[in-house]
């Protein structure tokens, strides 16, 4: 029998708004008004068991260590039974919501209705806000369901209406609105070009600390990439395939993406290589830009194929960039499981995060996690995001356990394709005086996310690498600094139309997909999927992972800009920025918040046994 609305009530965990306390209360939502909501519902066995089982599967020397299991598999072992939802369903159509859907794994439940039913469900006013900008309405204390049926439900989502916006991690924009290259001089691989003279060859730059620096690198390409990381290997992701989401999709990436590769030595796609699963339709572009997400998944691709040029790119597009629709996308690569390893180069702090889509996003973690595939998150390019949130945090989902955050570096390489130096990364910008003599201190400008995590407690496999009592961000960290990015190639509009050309990019997400490219042959190698990479990744620390040691090769290199974005016609800015120095993150030797156990060499590729 459904619960009655009249019994005992349980309160719900992740239900109350973080954000109560930091928005303006507008008065009682009106009984009237619409709402929509997903009650998710409790795995079998309960989602404590659920870790643990995702923990093992995952944990070398664990019995059940490479069991994964294929989604048939996971449903019928874990997920919510069809009597559950019947249970759920009847109490919530007795308190008058209506139910709309149920998600084809049992993972929720969808109802919609209005505010008066949703307060008699869930035992909680529901109020009127200003919150960032925006009147919007949500409960006002934790929800409640009947003590008989509280069990059966992890989070309610919906009910709390503020739109959650995931950002792309690039530190460029990508493209910018006006389309991008890259002024000369710049180096072909670290320290070629010593920044002596401007770009007319005749007028003198400005010593720093006393030295001549480098000018910066026209970006890496796939060659120089695969040497620096993967040495002498033969493996090349054959057989394995990379997911990636993003929102939106680019519609020139097949062919942007072939021609990069064919120009840079990445090898042309095979006939079905690279596939987009999209939507039918997209939604709220007006918050979420999607330009700006073309250019992240056209970084995202070529830099997968850059690591791995023989690995199958399978890229979901999100209907937008709010939280609801990259769950939605995330079930979908959960639910299709033709994926080993997933990059995701989008983020935002922890504090905005509320902690009913935490509880959902984790679901679909723990489910892929026993699935055999692995998630990579960006760390962010903020740094200890004091200075752009007024706290020092880190940024979900990088932060969550059951995902290998990626930090950054700055790395060097040299003429010969090997990794001569690499520093964490962290940048101070400098301009060139008005007389031209001198370099004038901006501040910091950006750096890899990384501190300790204010939702989750240390994981055991951190145990004994990290102090403290909480999860420590990032894992693992690959070249993410724009003075030493990568240069991809895009098809963007320009004062003179609209055209293909290619242009240096960095931050966290260019090293979650040089990561995840990275970790497929791994895969390769070891002919299995790996499920989550953390406990390999810290017991095989000291071989697989480079420490670095927070040494640059220099004190910092000069970029050329075009002060128009695209060309010499509006004269040429010249800016200094400098390596190491991660707003109050400290590289050390060992673990450290910028580069976490360091960037993989090529043990890394035998390290999946």
């Amino acid at each position: 029998m459904p619960a009655n609305a009249d019994e005992p009530t349980k309160p719900i965990p992740h239900s109350k708004p973080a954000w109560l306390g930091k928005a303006t209360h507008l008065g009682t939502a009106a009984g009237s008004a619409a709402t929509t909501a997903k009650v998710y519902l409790a795995p079998k066995g309960g989602v404590d068991a659920l870790k643990a089982a995702a923990l093992a599967v995952s944990t070398p020397g664990s019995p059940t260590y490479g069991a994964f299991v294929t989604p048939d598999q996971y449903r019928a072992r874990y997920a919510p039974t069809d009597s559950a939802v019947q249970n759920v369903e009847g109490y919530l159509k007795a308190a008058g919501l209506v139910v709309t859907g149920v998600e084809s794994s049992n993972r929720y439940i969808s109802v919609s209705g209005d505010v008066a039913a949703a307060q008699k469900a869930f035992h909680a006013p529901i109020a009127r806000y200003r919150h960032n900008g925006r009147n919007v309405q949500a409960p006002s204390t934790s929800l409640a369901l009947p003590a008989s049926i509280a069990g059966l439900v992890t989070t309610v989502t919906g009910l709390d209406t503020s739109p959650h916006v995931v950002k792309p991690a690039s530190s460029t924009p990508a493209p910018p609105p006006a389309g991008y290259r890259n002024a000369r001089p710049c180096s072909t691989y670290y320290g070629q070009v010593a920044a002596k003279l401007q770009a007319d060859f005749t007028t003198p730059l400005p010593k720093f600390q006393g030295k001549t620096v480098p000018y910066a690198v026209c970006g890496y390409t796939g060659p120089q990439l695969r040497a620096a990381y993967e040495g002498s290997t033969a493996l090349d992701g054959t057989g394995v395939t990379v997911g990636i989401t993003d929102a939106y999709a680019a519609p020139t990436i097949a062919s942007d993406a072939n021609r990069y590769a064919v120009n840079h030595g990445d090898g042309a796609y095979a006939r079905g290589q690279l596939t987009q699963v999209t939507p039918s339709t997209y939604t709220n572009q007006d918050l979420c830009d999607p330009s700006g997400w073309f250019g992240e998944e056209t970084l995202d691709v070529e830099a997968v194929h850059a690591m791995a040029p023989a690995a199958n790119i399978r890229y979901y597009g999100s209907q937008s960039c709010l939280d609801e629709d990259f769950l939605t996308t995330l079930g979908k690569v959960v639910d299709q499981d033709k994926v080993s390893v997933v990059s995701n180069s989008w983020s935002d702090v922890e504090e905005a995060e509320t902690s009913d889509s935490v509880a959902a996003y984790e679901q679909v973690f723990l489910q892929g996690t026993l699935e055999g595939i692995s998630f990579a998150f960006s760390s962010g390019d903020n740094g200890d995001e004091l200075a752009t949130t007024g706290i020092k945090q880190v940024d979900y989902p990088a932060s969550d356990p059951y995902v290998t955050g990626i930090g950054g570096t700055a790395a060097g390489i040299g003429a010969d394709g090997s990794l001569i130096g690499e520093a964490g990364w962290g940048t101070s910008t400098y301009s060139l005086s008005a007389n031209g003599k001198s370099w004038v201190n901006g501040g910091f400008l950006y750096g890899a996310g990384g501190g300790s995590s204010s939702l989750f407690n240390k994981p055991a496999y951190q145990s004994g690498v990290v102090g403290g009592a909480a999860r420590q961000v990032p894992d693992v960290a690959m070249d993410a600094d724009p003075t030493t990015g990568m240069l991809i190639g895009e098809t963007q509009t320009f004062s003179d139309g609209v055209s293909y050309d290619e242009y240096r990019i960095g931050g966290t997400s260019l090293a979650s997909p040089l990561f995840a490219g990275m970790t497929a042959l791994a895969i390769q190698q070891a002919k299995h999927d790996a499920g989550l990479l953390n406990p390999v990744i810290y017991k095989d620390r000291s071989s697989a992972f480079t420490d670095v040691v927070g040494n640059p090769l220099d004190a910092g290199n000069v970029r050329s800009n075009y002060s128009n974005s695209e060309n010499a016609g509006g004269g040429i800015a010249y800016v200094l920025r400098t390596f190491g120095q991660d707003s109050s993150l400290a590289v050390t030797r060992g673990y450290d918040n910028v580069t976490g156990v360091g960037s993989p060499n090529a043990n890394w590729l035998t390290a999946l046994k």
